[in-house]
């Protein structure tokens, strides 16, 4: 399935929020023109582990989230570049940029003005803090939202938060935020509208247990590390060889638990009798669980546990979850053999989505810079001549 077959975004984006909003709707079906700055494109291809990758302007960062999109170069701060930019917008469905506010309003290219050229044309505006209000101006990347959101002070143990969540939790939430939004935008009859995403309140969003603690119950949400706070035992344990994450959250999966263990006496030890009485006691019963565990691996406990019902997984890194079944079965994975502009396989990571069964996926690799202008501007009926001169003049 291709939900979004038909649909045109531009995607006028840098780095991971925004970006990481199109790579969701391209693989959706959506038909995604990256529009880039000339010369440089997205900072992301300068972005990521291998050195010699972003210096071909084909970083990690950059092929993680643009497969399936075509590129095209444009000078913004040119007059013939905002033409060209507002003749595209006229075959276009959506566009999206992530722009500090008021950058496309100074550059003469803001909603106000492209609505004039298409009056149904779904503009996203993904900034760190919105559109309006006391910080609307300010810079922001991933790590100041995380800081400012709370995010870091409920993140890591009593003795090390606040830390910084492993990956760009913000920028990844913010830019699902946006494609949720402009996937309910299209399924509007009167199509037409500004979306205003703020990363920060996308954050806050889904921290609804959390925030509601606080507004709610009046509790203010401290590091819990790896234990559960709503629950015991529910949280991370040490076993023979390595760390195993169990969530007996139920009394029945406590009771059986405590039986796979062979500790059925902690049942009825009056420490541990009521989800309440774990709680309290959670560090003591927590040391009782890690002695039984102690006597397996990881692996092993997992496999006993998830048979009995008891949820249960063991910690694993990253190379080790992506060589499972489970992932490679699925779809999730997908590889471009032999892509000749960064001279390697490219294998990257889809959506999480299936549809009818199936994994949404793109056909293309992420793209050169540039590398499909003469087919976009072509539509436009731009000649091959022009283009060469839009070439010389600095405009692509």
């Amino acid at each position: 399935m291709t939900p979004l077959s038909g649909i045109r975004v531009l995607d006028l984006t840098n780095v991971l929020a925004g970006p990481f909003c199109c790579h969701q709707l391209a693989h959706l079906g959506a038909e995604v023109i990256k529009v880039e700055a000339r010369g440089t494109g997205d900072l992301a291809r300068q972005l990521g582990a291998d050195p010699d990758l972003n210096a071909k302007r084909m970083g990690v960062s950059f092929l993680a989230q643009n497969a399936g999109k075509k590129s095209i170069s444009l000078n913004l701060k040119s007059s013939r570049g905002k033409e060209l930019l507002k003749q595209l917008v006229k075959t276009a469905d959506v566009l999206v940029e992530n722009f500090r506010p008021g950058v496309m309003d100074r550059l003469d290219v803001g909603w106000n003005v492209l609505k004039a050229e298409s009056p149904k044309l779904i503009y996203c505006a993904i900034s760190g803090f919105g559109q309006d209000g006391p910080w609307a101006k300010r810079p922001a990347y991933d790590q100041i939202v995380q800081g400012l959101s709370g995010v870091m002070s409920i993140t890591g143990g009593a003795d090390s938060a606040p830390q910084r969540v492993g990956y760009p939790i913000a920028d990844t939430v913010g830019g699902l935020t946006a494609a949720f939004a402009i996937c309910a935008a299209l399924n509007d009859k009167d199509r037409g509208t500004f979306i205003d995403v703020s990363m920060l309140e996308s954050v806050l969003a889904t921290m609804g247990w959390v925030v509601s603690n606080w507004l709610i119950a009046g509790v203010t949400p401290v590091p819990h590390g790896n234990e559960n706070p709503t629950s015991a035992p529910s949280g991370t344990f040490s076993t023979a060889d390595g760390l195993i994450n169990i969530a007996a959250n139920k009394d029945e999966q406590w009771e059986s638990l405590a039986g796979e263990i062979g500790r059925e006496d902690l049942v009825e030890h009056s420490d541990y009798r009521t989800r309440e009485n774990r709680k309290v006691n959670r560090l003591a019963l927590k040391s009782e669980i890690e002695s039984a565990l102690a006597s397996n691996t990881a692996a092993e406990w997992e496999e006993r546990f998830n048979a009995r019902g008891i949820p249960a997984g063991a910690v694993m890194d990253v190379p080790s979850i992506l060589i499972q079944q489970v992932v490679k079965d699925r779809g999730l994975l997908a590889t471009f053999e032999d892509v000749e502009h960064v001279g390697r396989p490219v294998t990257v990571v889809r959506t999480g989505i299936k549809l009818d069964g199936s994994a949404p996926a793109v056909s293309s690799p992420p793209p050169e810079l540039g590398s499909h202008n003469a087919e976009i501007y072509g539509e436009l009926g731009i000649s091959g001549e022009e283009l060469q001169s839009l070439r010389n003049e600095g405009v692509i």
